[in-house]
């Protein structure tokens, strides 16, 4: 009896399972039809449609199915362009990116490259973005940047691709603030590296700003750490060449009095040019 008791649980345990397959089965069916016959055209209105309603989750749905189903239909092209924006607007940056991404790869010389590649590089914009930065709450520029690192690429790449491209202009307004936002993100990492005497790391940091955000504001403070890092390993002749050149280009800085610099985490008497 026992034995054949523990056979019938096997059985049953086995129809149930089978049971929950079949049903998952017949689901997993059930959503790749629910596209199936509806037309390329009745599927890209209903995309419209829905973009235009702002109702961005069916659009996705759509706007799949034809990438899906007719990749290389009349609407596919703009399809493909339209999803990029729908994800942007459900804030799937993630998506939206790998879209944009997408377009461009297959579609290089397409007329709306340039858009695609705008919003590939709004997207990491907004993926960067932290909610407290308009408040003052934070300063955004003490973490981690890799997403607006993406967008100041994706930025250069347009303005420097597509010149003429409508969107340019804000591009380039935004490369401005990209720009000294990852030059003080540099900054906060050698101001680290003085505190931990860690000078010629510091000083290696410093150059970088310099060399690669010439433009950019901090790139007067990336002097001023060059200075102290180089006081901190007591090369205080190229320390002075380095002052001399924070003099000339910023003889406000907060770290001068008059033409003496004041080190703020090296232990060394004061620097004049």
């Amino acid at each position: 009896m026992r034995v054949s008791t523990i056979a019938t649980r096997l059985v049953a345990l086995l129809l149930a399972a089978a049971l929950v397959t079949g049903c998952a089965g017949r689901a997993d069916t059930e959503d790749e039809d629910e596209f199936a016959g509806v037309a390329e055209q009745e599927l890209y209105e209903e995309a419209r449609d829905a973009l235009e309603g702002g109702r961005y989750t069916t659009a996705i749905s759509r706007l799949e199915a034809i990438d899906t189903r007719f990749p290389f239909g009349r609407h596919a092209e703009q399809a493909q362009l339209e999803l990029i924006y729908a994800y942007y607007e459900t804030r799937d940056w993630e998506a939206a990116r790998a879209a944009a991404s997408r377009f461009i790869r297959l579609h290089p010389t397409h007329p709306q490259a340039d858009y695609a590649l705008y919003m590939r590089g709004l997207s990491s914009w907004q993926a960067g973005r932290f909610s407290l930065e308009r408040l003052r709450l934070i300063d955004i520029s003490k973490r981690d940047l890799g997403a607006s690192r993406d967008a100041y690429t994706d930025f250069r790449e347009l303005v420097s691709r597509y010149p003429d491209s409508e969107y340019a202009p804000d591009a380039e307004q935004r490369i401005v603030y990209l720009r000294n936002l990852l030059a003080r993100h540099e900054l906060h990492i050698a101001d680290f590296y003085l505190r931990k005497g860690a000078y010629l790391a510091a000083v290696e940091r410093g150059r970088w700003v310099v060399e690669n955000y010439p433009e950019a504001e901090a790139t007067r403070d990336a002097l001023a750490v060059m200075v102290e890092g180089y006081l901190g390993l007591d090369m205080r002749d190229r320390a002075r060449e380095v002052l001399q050149v924070l003099i000339e280009n910023d003889p406000g800085n907060d770290r001068l009095r008059g033409r003496t610099f004041e080190p703020q985490h090296v232990r060394t008497q004061s620097l004049s040019a």
